[in-house]
């Protein structure tokens, strides 16, 4: 049973497009389950070693940064050595850095498993890799299926943290890592058997198109690939606002919440796996709201929906230090703020491939998503070392409530001029 005698059982029926995104959106939310799982450590972390926040959130911050920095080259990779052995690169380095953190003694193992193996497992998975797949396997939808990609990243803490939280308090922190480990190995075998190269690869046309087009043969330097895509990037202006916008988006999502709103609820008395909850409810609303938000990139400008989103995530974020870290005001934050938690990717999709052109827009969108992560990593070794220093995760809130305000206002400058690329596609 492969990728072309599964196509042939649902001929007519159903396209293998959808069964690449069904496949991938579950490694995805895997992965998450992955990157997230540090959300669940930092306190047993402090707890069994001694280690302040701040030195275990730097770690988190080199994953972060390394989860960004990464993305333009492994979307270099796909150019190079295919979709399905870079897939499976990343996961490998997933296996190997979460499970081999079940066995560190010392900082500097955090800083090397859940830093660098799992940073750099992590980079190949994520907007880019969603871009090339829409981009890749649609010619209709593609904002619908960005979207539904993005929002394995909800489900994945959906799954996971809540599970996590309860193995770690029943039982010990070694056993998280172990269990998402394994889950990223039991899916290597089902990456390897249904993810074929492209439509061409098993004789179909992409959805919403009648002709069948051939790859061009892999060939290149993945890393004169990344860098020529940053080149043609960095010479417009509307890719400094996408990137600046969207490190925005990293330094109020995985950075800041991700990373801190269990210790941050922690600080008020919440429990941890209450706190674990509470993300997870999140989880729920981003699955709909992320989902929805790509129907709707397919409909409307992708910067009203952007001002929007924005502007609601950094409303949510400032008032949030004031309320009473009760049942009603944290489930209204929840709502409100996970309908916005990655709502961002679709719109920020569509306008790279309006500024830039679909056969660029996975490189540079993977540049544009290392400026979220660079936002990101700044958040998360920011608000450990606030927390540290000052005792309160307050001040790290209040500035990714402002910086959101600010991105809402900056959203309305991009791709103001029509592009010369896109109109020539």
């Amino acid at each position: 049973m492969g990728p072309n005698t599964i196509s042939r059982l649902f001929a007519g029926r159903l396209h293998y497009s959808w069964i690449v995104l069904a496949v991938m959106f579950v490694v995805i939310l895997a992965s998450v389950g992955v990157r997230a799982t540090p959300g669940v450590l930092i306190v047993p972390l402090q707890q069994a070693f001694g280690w302040n926040a701040a030195a275990i959130s730097g770690a988190v911050s080199l994953n972060i940064l390394l989860f960004g920095l990464v993305g333009p080259f492994a979307a270099g990779l796909i150019q190079t050595i295919g979709l399905k052995r870079t897939v499976l690169g990343s996961m490998v380095l997933l296996v190997l850095g979460a499970g081999s953190s079940a066995f560190i003694t010392r900082i500097w193992q955090l800083y090397l498993t859940w830093g660098v193996l799992v940073g750099l497992g992590s980079g190949a998975g994520m907007v880019g890799l969603a871009t090339a797949i829409a981009n890749r396997w649609f010619v209709q939808r593609r904002g619908l299926v960005v979207g539904l990609l993005t929002a394995g990243n909800a489900s994945g803490q959906l799954v996971f943290l809540p599970l996590l939280a309860s193995l770690v308090v029943s039982y010990s922190w070694h056993i998280a890592p172990v269990v998402v480990a394994c889950t990223i190995l039991a899916l290597i075998p089902v990456v390897l058997m249904l993810l074929p190269e492209s439509p061409a690869a098993i004789g179909i046309a992409p959805f919403g198109s009648k002709d069948i087009v051939a790859l061009p043969p892999l060939s290149g330097n993945p890393f004169a690939i990344a860098i020529g895509g940053l080149i043609r990037g960095a010479k417009s202006v509307d890719f400094w606002l996408l990137f600046t916008t969207f490190a925005v988006c990293g330094f109020s999502t995985n950075g800041l919440v991700a990373t801190h709103l269990i210790p941050f609820c922690m600080d008020h008395g919440i429990p941890e796996v209450s706190a674990a909850g509470l993300l997870a409810a999140m989880g729920v609303f981003d699955l709909v709201g992320t989902t929805a938000s790509g129907y709707l990139t397919d409909r409307f400008d992708s910067r009203v929906l952007l001002f929007w989103y924005y502007g609601l995530r950094g409303l949510s974020l400032v008032v949030l230090p004031f309320t009473h870290f009760d049942v009603v005001s944290l489930s209204i934050f929840a709502a409100f703020y996970g309908l916005d938690w990655v709502a961002t990717v679709p719109p920020t999709v569509a306008l790279t491939n309006q500024v830039f052109g679909r056969k660029d827009a996975p490189v540079i969108v993977s540049w544009i998503v290392a400026g979220h992560q660079i936002g990101g990593a700044l958040a998360a070794f920011g608000a450990g070392e606030t927390r540290y220093l000052t005792g309160s995760y307050v001040p790290a809130f209040l500035a990714s409530g402002v910086a959101c305000l600010m991105a809402a206002l900056m959203v309305l400058r991009i791709a103001r001029q029509p592009s010369a690329i896109a109109v020539a596609e």
